[in-house]
């Protein structure tokens, strides 16, 4: 069994390295995502914008085949104080606004209520 590090590949490279290599011209929202990366490794940041370790390591690497736009806007809100006016809670940030609405209805509290049916004709509402 093969462990460790593909043969060829330079383990000292940094995330920032990594992300210029694969993408060339590295957008803004990467970069920021590779300082973090840096900083506190792959689980912290995957933590901190809510995508799995693997999730950032593929989107540093471009190969990630997700929707990278959804990527971009959560590391945006989380990272980069990216903010939307929301009718019910606010200004608030934009990862915390797809947070909600991928959420599912709760009938908790009514404020739970007023908030998924507020997203569900929402001008930020990301069509997905």
């Amino acid at each position: 069994m093969n462990r460790g590090p593909a043969k060829g590949s330079r383990p000292d490279m940094t995330f920032a390295e990594k992300a210029a290599a694969a993408w060339g011209d590295v957008p803004d929202w990467v970069n920021e995502l590779c300082r973090l990366a840096d900083q506190v490794g792959l689980g912290g940041t995957g933590k901190r914008v809510g995508y799995a370790p693997s999730a950032i390591s593929t989107v540093i690497s471009r190969k990630y085949r997700g929707d990278l736009g959804r990527v971009e806007a959560m590391v945006r809100g989380a990272l980069m104080a990216e903010t939307v006016d929301c009718p019910v809670l606010g200004e608030i940030g934009r990862d915390t606004c797809l947070t909600e609405q991928k959420a599912p209805f709760r009938a908790t509290s009514a404020f739970r209520v007023q908030l998924f049916h507020a997203c569900k004709s929402c001008i930020n509402r990301r069509q997905s």
